[in-house]
């Protein structure tokens, strides 16, 4: 006896500590079941995340200004972030690679309960019965191995539909059935409608567990990628047979994928809603009931886009899996783990963080210059003596002709030459009319120079100059036609100044 109700003691514990059980044993459980109903609807499953922040802020707002002080403290980001941690919302990316909000199996399951307890009782009904003895009749009919049996069944169901259809033959009279008893139906097929989102919901979880577990195993690294992938796909094949959710939506699936059963549900659904009777029902059973097809279709859209998600990440992962780069990564994590759980104790609630402004430097040390040959390094050659230099002697005057720009040349030269031209200065033009030693490529930088302190315009026009060297070399030199204008012949030179 004792071993009996401590095993139901601890299955109970087990289920209070669901996060289903555990949404509706909070203390803000009231509050949190509105919100999520009122964001996430069957015609609305999943909700980007900005505009769920923002929902759920502006019904925080209305409540407290309604004079319900009775709500949690902190943002709706912050609540939003507590009830993904707890299980209630999922957060993901979608097709379009836009994060959003989804309800998790445990909150649809939360809600549907809370739904059930605030509305009508449920009632032992002429249709509840009738369904539990159909599906009685169908288990015993599956079970039953009898042959003779079964034939008998099916003539009885023959017999039946043939007086049923020989008595609207003669009269051409359809009894109409009671209000009551088609309000009862409706409320049956609704019932068993709500529990779909939920069964959909948890095949789309299981899915992006069987997810996470085989990544995991490909950044592990522990067993070949080849037998990680072939697990992977014969559970992926299993995973709807596994459980009575996956199960459920194979039989979803197998309708979906039949268009004329589908167009048939349409059309009963239009009956249905046209009958006397479906006025008197509420306006949210009425919704329920014109939207049964595009809520089968939305939870299997939403299961089979979970599995194009899962092969769509794990073949990412493969494609791009590198095992060290992983565990250089795991470690840094694991590194920044260790240091926040030091770093946590010490610290009081709303400290500033000072955030890194530049990363250190990294201490290099001394590099190696030579690798594999350990022999010292020898001298380099001696330079080849240029031709041109080699009979006239190194003197002062060669080395200014082999130097840098001629300044103060150049500096009267562009100003005679702009005068002319009545202070508008062509700096190819006033290149080739200067002397040969004047047009030595280093003159033609400092020609740049001197003009770029009057405002050098750039032309769209290619221009070339010719230079020459010292040892009567010539050069052809290209660049874009420059002008200026010599307005202030009092500025200063380049070379004034240097050193």
């Amino acid at each position: 006896m004792s071993t009996r109700i401590e095993g139901a003691y601890e299955g109970a514990v087990r289920a209070f500590q669901s996060p289903m059980l555990a949404l509706l044993h909070k203390r803000h459980a009231p509050l949190i079941v509105t919100l999520l109903a009122s964001v996430f609807t069957s015609a609305r499953p999943s909700v980007a995340v900005a505009e769920v922040h923002t929902e759920v802020g502006d019904a925080l707002d209305q409540l407290r200004a309604a004079g319900n002080d009775n709500l949690p403290v902190g943002s709706a980001r912050e609540l939003c972030k507590q009830w993904v941690d707890a299980g209630w919302l999922i957060r993901q990316a979608d097709d379009a690679d836009v994060e959003v909000y989804r309800l998790s199996a445990h909150a649809v399951g939360a809600l549907d309960i809370a739904s059930r307890a605030g509305g009508p009782r449920s009632r032992v009904s002429q249709s509840r019965v009738r369904t539990l003895l159909q599906a009685v009749d169908h288990l015993a009919s599956e079970a039953d191995p009898d042959a003779e049996r079964r034939r008998e069944r099916l003539r009885e169901a023959i017999r039946r539909l043939e007086w049923e259809l020989e008595r609207l033959e003669l009269n051409d009279v359809v009894e109409p059935a009671d209000d009551e008893v088609l309000r009862e139906e409706a409320e049956n097929v609704l019932a068993l409608v709500r529990e779909l989102p939920a069964d959909f919901a948890r095949v789309a979880e299981s899915i992006r567990d069987l997810q996470r577990q085989v990544v995991a195993a490909l950044r592990q690294d522990e067993r070949p990628t080849g037998e990680v992938l072939r697990e992977y796909l014969h559970r992926a094949e299993h995973v709807l047979d596994a459980t009575a959710e996956g199960r459920a939506f194979a039989g979803a699936l197998r309708l979906v994928g039949d268009p004329d059963r589908l167009d048939r549900l349409q059309e009963q659904l239009d009956i249905v809603l046209h009958q006397p009777f479906a006025e008197k029902l509420p306006a949210v059973q009425r919704i329920e009931l014109a939207s049964l097809s595009q809520q089968l279709e939305r939870g299997i859209d939403t299961v089979l886009t979970a599995q194009r998600t899962a092969s769509r990440v794990i073949a990412a992962q493969v494609r791009h899996h590198d095992p060290l780069r992983d565990r250089e990564v795991d470690d840094l994590l694991r590194d920044a783990i260790v240091e926040l759980a030091a770093w946590m104790p010490t610290t009081r609630r709303n400290e500033p963080v000072e955030g890194l402004r530049r990363l250190p430097r990294a201490q290099v040390g001394r590099l190696r210059t030579t690798l594999d040959d350990l022999a010292p390094q020898s001298r380099p050659a001696r330079l080849a003596a240029s031709p041109a230099l080699e009979d006239e002697p190194a003197t002062l005057d060669l080395a200014r002709r082999w130097g840098g720009p001629s300044y103060s040349e150049l500096r009267a030269h562009i100003e005679a030459f702009a005068a002319e031209a009545g202070g508008e200065l062509d700096l190819a033009a006033a290149f080739e009319a200067a002397p040969e030693d004047l047009r030595r490529p280093a003159d033609l930088v400092g020609l740049f120079e001197i003009a770029d302190r009057f405002g050098l315009t750039d032309g769209d026009e290619i221009v070339e100059v010719v230079a020459i060297r010292p040892d009567g070399t010539r050069r052809r030199l290209a660049f874009s036609a420059a002008s200026a204008r010599l307005t202030d012949p009092d500025s200063p030179d380049p070379a004034d100044g240097a050193s």
